[in-house]
């Protein structure tokens, strides 16, 4: 069984959800701020609340909107400089409050066929560089395959990118796939998989749902998963409001995610509130 996480996504980062997390057994926590909002991010506090609830800083996801300005695949030097530099002063700030894992988007979007065959150049010569700042600080770079026309749809993708440095490993997103089954993926990916970005879907685009609430087959994802080795945390990434596109009776809480992951480790019927 796995230690259950939860991506503090779309989520005020308080004492509150460290309460609620401790109080169902939900271990750890990725750091995952609101765009736009990572200047007023306070790190001591944050590393109090860990410490204060015992929930391990798990991960830290690296900004990656707006595409304009973040985008460590961009074709325009300048803000390929300047997106580099800024992961790597948010990798040593994250560092320094016991944060070893570092999830990363290889590119924004949309990109064109006629520029991927750069983009992907591009975005392999960042993450060379931000690989070594993390091994400065003692953790990883997690390369997240991502939807669409985004850079890292696929194992291919990944697995290229993850070539550019042996330091570089993966984090799993199980709702981003499009263009390649799940169970392919896991397999190809295997032992790069480090962190995890757990939702379900449509299997036509992203929708971070809460598992059960897609078509993702969830006892088999587990399976395949552990035949890898991986012993990561089971890290939830989507918020307590249901998005847009589904509704719910009322919103989630901790303890929502709690059950859901012991029903999918356990291999009972999931419990479906949408």
């Amino acid at each position: 069984m796995l230690n259950i996480g939860l991506s503090t996504c779309s989520k005020k980062i308080d004492d509150r959800l460290f309460a609620d997390c401790s109080a169902v057994g939900i271990a750890a926590v990725e750091i995952s701020p609101a765009q736009g909002h990572y200047d007023e991010i306070d790190f001591r506090a944050i590393r109090q609340l860990s410490i204060f609830h015992g929930i391990e800083l798990w991960s830290f996801h690296l900004p990656f909107m707006p595409f304009e300005i973040i985008d460590v695949s961009s074709l325009d030097p300048e803000i390929r400089k300047c997106s580099v530099k800024y992961d790597s002063e948010l990798i040593k700030k994250a560092a320094e409050i016991g944060i070893k894992k570092y999830v990363l988007h290889p590119s924004g979007e949309p990109i064109t066929d006629a520029e991927r065959e750069d983009r992907m150049k591009t975005a392999c010569d960042s993450l060379s560089t931000l690989a070594q700042t993390a091994t400065e600080c003692g953790g990883v770079i997690a390369v997240e395959n991502l939807p669409r026309t985004c850079l890292g749809k696929n194992s291919a993708e990944i697995l290229r990118l993850l070539s550019s440095d042996d330091r570089l490993r993966a984090c799993f997103d199980t709702n981003h796939l499009l263009s390649e089954p799940i169970s392919d993926f896991i397999r190809n990916v295997g032992k790069k998989i480090v962190t995890t970005h757990i939702s379900d879907y449509d299997f036509i685009d992203e929708k971070h749902w809460l598992p059960g609430e897609g078509k993702i087959d969830w006892p088999s994802l587990y399976r395949n998963l552990l035949s890898t080795g991986y012993d990561g945390v089971w890290m939830y990434e989507l918020g307590f409001r249901a998005p847009a596109s589904l509704s719910r009776a009322r919103d989630l809480i901790p303890a929502d995610y709690a059950r859901n992951a012991h029903e999918i480790f356990d291999g009972r019927q999931i419990t479906v509130i949408a």
